[in-house]
C-alpha cells in the first residue's frame, strides 16, 4: 500500500509540474509583423525584388514577412490597369505578374534561412468573376440573385461572392491552404475573415491546427468568438483601438476613451488572445490615407503604443520604415525606389528591439498586466507591465502641448518616455 501511495504520489507530482502548454505556437509571442506589398516593393514588383531586401528587413530586425495576395488575379472586370491582389482566380497558382512559382518557393526558403516566417493573404471570401471554380463547380458555389447571377459585396465588383452555406467550399478552401502550407508556408493572414460565419472558421482551422501545429493564423476581424487560439486563430485585428487612436490624435477623443477601450478590450478577449496593432496597413494607406495624414505628430507615440499595450502583435507596412509619405495605388504601378535608411529606419527598429528584449511587452498570456500609473497629468497615459523579473513603463503624452512631470521631467507634444527596470 506504502509503495502504491508513493507511486501515486510521484504520479500527481509530475502532473502538477508539467509545464502549462503554450496556446499559440512558441514562436509567436515576441514577433512583430511587417506586411509586404510586392507589387510595390521594387521597381520589378517581383519576388525576386522581394527576395534581394531580405537583408534589409533583417537588419530592421521584423520576424514575420505577410505577403500580400500573390495568386493569379481575374481579368474579367479587372479594375485599373493591373487589377486588385483581393479578386483571384486560382488559389494555387502565382500571379504571373510577380514571377513562376520557383521564383516564390525561392523567395520562401531564403526567407526561411534568413530567419523569417512568411505568411500568405488568405481571400476566402471571395473570388474573381473568372475564377476556376466559377464554370469548374456547382453553381451554388456562388452566392446568387433571383436570376441566377453571382453576386458581389460592396463596391467589390471585381469580385464574386462564395456560397458558405455549401459546405463543398468549406473543403475547397481547405484544402487550398493545405496546397501552401505543404509548400511551407507559415500561415496565413485571413481577409475579411468575419464576412464569413464562424461555423466555417471553427469547422476548418482546428484540423489545420492539427496537421501544422506551427502554423500561424491571423484573421481581418475583431468578433471574440474568433480569437480563442485553440479553436480558430491567433490574433485578430484591434481595429476600434485604431480609430481612437486616429480620433486621439486628431482631437475628437481622449484619453478617458482609450482607457475604457483597454478595460472592454480585456474583459472580451482571452487573456491568450493576440491583437494585431498598427498606424498603418495597405487598406489605410491606400483608402484613409498615410499615418501623417491621419495622426499628424502624434504617429510616433501611436506606433509606441502598437508595441507597447496588452495583447499587442504590432506590424510595420510597406514603407512606414522609411517614413514614406505617400499612399501607394492599389491597381497600378506604383513603385518605391528609395530604401535608403533614415531616422525612421532607427525609430522603427529601436521598437522591434523592445518588444523582442522585453517579455514584459511579448503579447497573449506570455505578457505583463497592464497596471496604470497614477497621479500624472490628464494628457499622459502612464502605465507599467511587468512579468518574470522584467518591467517596462511607459509615460505617452497623447496632446499637442507639452507636460510637465512630477519628476521633473518634460514630455514634449505628443512625446513620450521608456524605461525598463
Amino acid at each position: 500500500m506504502k509503495k502504491i501511495l508513493l507511486a501515486a504520489a510521484a504520479l500527481l507530482s509530475l502532473v502538477c509540474c508539467k509545464p502549462k502548454a503554450p496556446a499559440h505556437p512558441e514562436w509567436t509571442y515576441s514577433t512583430v509583423m511587417y506586411e509586404v506589398n510586392v507589387r510595390q516593393f521594387s521597381p520589378e514588383g517581383t519576388f525576386k525584388g522581394v527576395q534581394a531586401q531580405l537583408p534589409r528587413l533583417e537588419e530592421l530586425g521584423v520576424d514575420i514577412l505577410w505577403l500580400m495576395p500573390m495568386y493569379k488575379i481575374g481579368e474579367v472586370e479587372r479594375k485599373g490597369t493591373l487589377g486588385s491582389y483581393y479578386a483571384i482566380s486560382d488559389y494555387c497558382e502565382v500571379n504571373p505578374e510577380f514571377g513562376t512559382m520557383e521564383d516564390f518557393e525561392n523567395l520562401l526558403t531564403e526567407a526561411h534561412e534568413s530567419g523569417f516566417k512568411v505568411i500568405l493573404d488568405w481571400v476566402a471570401n471571395q473570388t474573381a468573376p473568372d475564377h476556376v471554380w466559377m464554370t469548374g463547380r456547382p453553381a451554388d458555389f456562388y452566392e446568387r440573385d433571383s436570376l441566377g447571377n453571382a453576386i458581389w459585396e460592396y463596391d467589390w465588383t471585381d469580385t464574386r461572392s462564395l456560397n458558405y452555406e455549401n459546405e463543398a467550399v468549406w473543403a475547397a478552401q481547405d484544402s487550398c491552404m493545405r496546397f501552401w502550407l505543404d509548400k511551407g508556408v507559415d500561415g496565413f493572414r485571413c481577409d475579411a475573415a468575419g464576412e464569413m460565419p464562424a461555423k466555417f472558421w471553427l469547422s476548418v482551422l482546428p484540423g489545420i491546427r492539427r496537421d501544422y501545429p506551427d502554423a500561424y493564423l491571423l484573421a481581418e476581424a475583431e468578433k471574440p468568438e474568433l480569437a480563442d487560439p485553440a479553436k480558430a486563430f491567433d490574433a485578430t485585428y484591434a481595429w476600434e483601438l485604431h480609430h481612437i487612436m486616429n480620433e486621439i490624435a486628431q482631437g475628437k477623443k481622449n484619453i478617458g476613451d482609450l482607457r475604457d477601450y483597454l478595460a472592454r478590450d480585456a474583459a472580451n478577449y482571452p487573456a491568450s488572445a493576440f491583437r494585431l496593432m498598427f498606424t498603418s496597413n495597405h487598406d489605410e494607406n491606400s483608402w484613409a490615407g498615410t499615418e501623417f495624414e491621419r495622426m499628424g505628430d502624434a504617429s510616433k507615440v501611436m506606433a509606441l503604443l502598437c508595441f507597447t499595450l496588452p495583447g499587442g502583435q504590432p506590424l510595420i507596412y510597406t514603407g512606414q520604415e522609411i517614413g514614406l509619405d505617400r499612399r501607394l495605388a492599389f491597381f497600378e504601378k506604383d513603385p518605391i525606389t528609395d530604401w535608403s535608411d533614415n531616422s525612421w529606419t532607427d525609430f522603427w527598429h529601436e521598437l522591434v528591439m523592445l518588444k523582442h528584449n522585453n517579455p514584459a511587452l511579448w503579447a497573449g498570456e506570455r505578457g505583463g498586466k497592464l497596471k496604470y500609473i497614477e497621479g500624472v497629468p490628464d494628457n499622459v497615459l502612464a502605465f507599467r507591465r511587468s512579468v518574470k523579473g522584467n518591467t517596462v513603463e511607459v509615460w505617452a503624452n497623447l496632446s499637442p502641448d507639452a507636460v510637465e512631470l512630477s519628476d521633473g521631467r518634460t514630455l514634449a507634444a505628443w512625446g513620450y518616455d521608456v524605461k525598463v527596470l
